[in-house]
Parts: structure tokens; sequence; C-alpha cells
């Protein structure tokens, strides 16, 4: 047996034997044998965009493609929200993002911190493991306690990198060993980056409020706010990448016996739709497929920073996004692009289109290769899914929506079990349950920003929306009239779930 086979071998008994957190394996060329992960979450990338997912796609995504070649590609992977932030809460939590102060919308740059003090997160749970965790990107979680706001003090009391009172508790309280992005959205003040919870220029500056760029006639959008010195809107992606880039480099290089957790959080392809002037006009898809084209090379970037590294085969790699894409039914004519491949509806959506999201995994030697996946999973089970692949047991009361699906991820099929119910949440606060392929919506409309977003009940009519996705996967046949039982079966499987802040 080689010794790359040799550690694998190893990594896959460890799972096998259920190590402890603080157990480790001594393989043929002493590295831990827990992988390094690198998750990489797009803003806004929808599940038509990647060509791997829509042979029909108006984009190239030949390095995201490459990775589904490698990896396994999920097709029923849901993000528990529409929009970013309560995904974003999700996915580090295990946690529904209802169950928090958050019971609609999304945060803003002055937000206060969302996730609870003491609350396990899935970066704490990997420093308990041994692992080193960056994080780098947009947050949009909030930073500080609620007190007088850091941003609002003259430039000469905020201080410079390295200096200054620091803006916490942020990123660094809940798990990082390091952060280094924007608070909150692209299109959001304050716009400033903030290294382990300082900024790294001072605010100086106001910026004006941009028109959007979906027909060519603005620059881009975002909302007027402050701005710090040098801080360019269309040099973010490729800062952000650079910084990623450097992060593995420098951990691959000076601490090789430990592994790593980088979280990605990209701010592309979220508006304003600025790509790289090499990308630009080079998809069919305007500026926001030109966007993505760029998403697609800050991936590639950071596959060929691993394998420089060396590290490429003893790393998990997830690369998915936080929501559907913001792609209307007038972009959809004019492109000929389904950005959120045929599933109803958009960004902020109840419907399909709103949650439905890509999902790709390749771990070399452990997660088959080229592999279409339909098992039901959404981002709040990555939480328990790592902890497995440990062998970890999750703290009491933490990951509570967590659902593990190593065995799927991992090719065993006789020890697969279905998912249990799961939750999706829309931007203006509307609930769906799934089942298996039934889906219950509790409400008539979109719930988020395709009109109509609210529907009133007509008399003696549904209240609700039902719909079978095998049968109906474009959500175009409400049978709550036809279903009573399982209307009622499944509105009481969404209260329990809703009522408690036990799994399932």
């Amino acid at each position: 047996m080689n010794r790359s086979a040799k550690r694998r071998y190893l990594l896959v008994l460890s799972v096998a034997v259920g190590l402890c957190a603080n157990q480790t394996v001594a393989t043929a060329d002493h590295h831990s044998p827990n992988p390094n992960i690198v998750l990489i979450l797009a803003d806004d990338l929808g599940y038509g965009d990647i060509g791997s997912y829509n042979p029909h796609s108006r984009i190239q995504t030949p390095h995201m493609d490459q990775l589904a070649e490698e990896g396994m590609r999920f097709t029923d992977a849901h993000s528990p929200s529409a929009v970013c932030t309560p995904t974003r809460y999700a996915l580090l939590t295990g946690r529904y993002a209802w169950r928090s102060r958050l019971k609609s919308g999304v945060l803003w740059g002055y937000s206060p911190l969302l996730i609870e003090p003491d609350l396990a997160t899935l970066p704490s749970l990997l420093q308990s493991a041994g692992y080193y965790t960056a994080a780098v990107g947009k947050w949009h979680l909030g930073f500080t306690n609620n007190e007088p706001n850091f941003y609002e003090r003259p430039p000469e009391q905020q201080g410079g990198l390295g200096t200054g009172a620091r803006i916490a508790p942020g990123p660094n309280e809940v798990g990082f060993d390091y952060f280094f992005g924007i608070p909150a959205s692209l299109d959001m003040k304050p716009y400033v980056y903030i290294e382990n919870g300082r900024p790294v220029r001072p605010l100086t500056g106001r910026l004006v409020e941009a028109s959007v760029s979906r027909r060519g006639g603005g620059s881009g959008f975002w909302r007027k706010g402050e701005i710090a010195e040098g801080f360019d809107h269309q040099s973010v992606l490729p800062t952000l990448t650079g910084r990623a880039v450097d992060q593995i480099a420098e951990l691959a290089t000076n601490d090789a016996e430990r592994p790593f957790f980088l979280y990605l959080a990209l701010t592309a392809p979220h508006t304003p739709w600025l790509a790289d002037p090499k990308f630009q006009g080079t998809t069919g898809a305007g500026h926001y497929g030109d966007f993505v084209a760029d998403v697609d090379s800050a991936v590639g970037q950071v596959i060929d920073a691993l394998a420089h590294a060396g590290v490429e085969d003893r790393t998990m790699v997830i690369v998915t996004s936080d929501n559907g894409a913001h792609w209307t039914d007038s972009d959809k004519q004019e492109f000929d692009h389904l950005a959120n491949g045929s599933w109803r509806g958009q960004k902020g959506d109840i419907h399909e289109g709103g949650h439905r999201v890509p999902l790709i995994v390749r771990w070399p030697g452990n997660v088959p290769e080229n592999v279409s996946n339909d098992h039901l999973v959404s981002l709040t089970d990555l939480g328990a899914t790592l902890a497995s692949l440990l062998g970890m047991d999750l703290p009491d009361n933490s990951a509570v929506d967590s659902v593990d699906f190593s065995a799927t991820l991992l090719g065993r099929h006789d020890e697969q079990v279905p998912r249990p119910a799961m939750i999706n949440h829309s931007f203006h606060g509307m609930f769906a349950i799934r089942e298996g392929p039934w889906k219950l919506i509790e409400g008539l409309g979109s719930g988020g920003f395709t009109p109509p977003q609210q529907v009133k009940p007509e008399a003696g009519g549904p209240a609700v929306q039902l719909y079978n996705l095998d049968r109906d996967p474009g959500e175009t046949l409400n049978l709550a009239s036809e279903e009573p039982e399982m209307v009622a079966r499944l509105l009481q499987s969404l209260a329990a779930i809703r009522d408690s802040d036990e799994a399932h």
C-alpha cells in the first residue's frame, strides 16, 4: 500500500470507529488524519448557473464543473433560507435562524452579532478538534453587542490595522482564529475591510447610491453610506480570493501538522455585478453571467492553491450558495438563461428557486467521483456531518437542526436513511416544510421577491400550498384541497419543529 493510499485508508478507518476529538492517528507522512476543509459559500449563485447542473447554462464554469467531476454533486440540496443572513447563521450553528431574534429579512452592516453567546458553532467545534479556523469574505452576521456604534466614531478614534478599539464580538468570538472581510453585502454600508475585529482603513468618505447594471445602464448597485479610504467595489472579489490563497499557502507551510478550516464567503455574484474586465462580455447572461464566470475563476484559484501547497489530496472542498439567484422573469426572457434552473421562483422566494442550491463536495479517496446524488440535504446539516466524519459528538443543545449525511457523502448506500422533515424560510418569513416528495408552504404567494408576495385566501379555497415535487417539480399544481390529510400532517410536523428547540 503506497503512502497516499495508506493515509486514505486510515482516515476512513478513523471515521468508521468513531475517534474522539482529542485522538490522533499517525500516518506514514505524519499528517493529522483529519482532512483540511475548505467551504466556499457563493453569494446568490443559482442552481442553473453551473454547467454540471444545467447543460444549457449561458455561462462557462469550467472549474466548478471539474470539481463536480472529481466529487459528488447534490441535486436536492437547500439553503435553510432564501436570503443570506439566516442561511449563514444556520450553516455556522446548525440551527434555523428563525430560532434567533431574526424572524425575517437580513441584517445590515451596522447590526449587532446574531449568533448567541456560548452557542457552539461549526468553527468552534473544529477548533476543539485541533483545527486552525479562518474566515475570509462576507460576514453579514453582525458585530458588537449593540453597543454605541464603532463605525460612527471619528476616524481618529477608530484606529488602523492593529491599533485602536476592536469591533467585538464578531467572527473571532464565535470560533474563528482569523477573519478578514467585509461586514455585510457588497451593496451595504459601511464599505470597509475588517481584519480580526479592526478596520484596515478608517471610514473617511461618503458614497452616493449607484444604479443597477442589469441593462447596461449603470455601474453596479450599492446603497449610499460610509466608505473607507481606498475601498473599491470591483477589487473586493479578487482581494478576498487572494487573501484565501495566501491563507492556504501560509497554513500548509507554517503549520503543516495542523488541519485547517477555511470558510471563504464570496461577495459574488451578488450585486453590484462588477466582473473583472477579462470576464466582461464573455458570457450570454449579461453582467450577472460575467460575474458568475469571475466566481468560477475564484474557485479555480483556490483549487490551484491547494494543489500548489501539496494538500489537495487531503482537503475536503465544499462549494455551495447561500440562496438562489436574483433572476427575474424578464432576465430569463432577455438572456435565455435559467439561473435557477427550471425551479420556480428566485432569491427571497419560498419556492424551489429561492433555496434549492448547488452543493458540490470533493474529498479525494473518500467521496466517490463524478456522482450525482438526489439525497435531500440542508446546509444546516454540515455541522452534524463534519462532526460524524471526525468522530466527534456534538455538544448538548447544539446544531439542533443539523442531520448527519456522512453515509451518503461517503457512498455507503446501505447506511443511508431518508432525511427527516426539512424547513425552509423566505425573505418575508413564510415557512415551508418538506417530507419526502411533499412540500407544504404555510401561505399563498412567493413570500419573497416575486409578485405576488402574499395572496389572501379565497372563500372556501386553500390557505396553504401543497406540492408533490416528484410529480410536479415546477410547483404548478396546488394539491392542498385534494390532500387535506397530508396538509394536516405536514402542518402538525411544522408546528412541532417550530415550537421546539430540539431536533426534529
